[in-house]
């Protein structure tokens, strides 16, 4: 059966972008980046909603690793979730889902062959998680805090959730990759 991993890029702090800031957070790297070009996964199906399509398709990257990172998320097989695009999409390997993302996402995992990871789409995560379909939550933590500029606070309206590690990896001396299985909790536990 295909599985789902939500995958998110964060500040210390928990924000998925900051104004201001460059691509990363602007630290260089190179073990970090080596490693996205050879995960297992990197061939996996990328879900996304509206608003990250609409960044990324029109991203250009602000050095040479993130064109080449670039250009290899646009030769990707991708799926977009948004009741307000109107297909043909212009991104190429993009398919437009105007149904209902759990739904949608439920039916891809019992029925496809494809496993899937998100990108960014902070509401479509924190949806596929509630509904149980999040077989894997990966985070790599940059080292930065970002209070004062940080937005897309990822965390915000998640229920509560009981994280298992199953992996944790160090690039570079900096970056902190941590990878668990998530289990949604009704409330807190004992």
């Amino acid at each position: 059966m295909p599985e789902l991993i939500v995958d998110f890029i964060t500040s210390l702090d928990g924000y998925g972008a900051a104004e201001g800031w460059p691509g990363w957070w602007g630290i260089e790297a190179p073990d970090y980046l080596g490693w996205l070009a050879e995960r297992p996964d990197r061939n996996y199906t990328i879900l996304m909603g509206a608003n990250t399509y609409r960044l990324m398709s029109e991203m250009q990257g602000q050095t040479p690793d993130e064109d080449a990172a670039m250009n290899e998320l646009a030769s990707a097989s991708k799926v977009v979730f948004s009741s307000t695009l109107q297909p043909p999409l212009a991104w190429h390997n993009t398919r437009l889902i105007s149904d209902d993302a759990i739904e949608a996402v439920r039916e891809m995992k019992r029925n496809g062959s494809s496993s899937m990871s998100t990108l960014g789409s902070l509401s479509l995560c924190r949806s596929l998680l509630k509904a149980g379909l999040v077989d894997r939550f990966r985070v790599v933590v940059f080292p930065v805090i970002t209070g004062s500029t940080g937005s897309d606070r990822i965390y915000d309206g998640y229920p509560d959730v009981a994280l298992d590690m199953i992996a944790s990896r160090t690039f570079d001396g900096k970056l902190q990759l941590l990878e668990y299985v998530p289990t949604v909790l009704t409330g807190p536990p004992g």
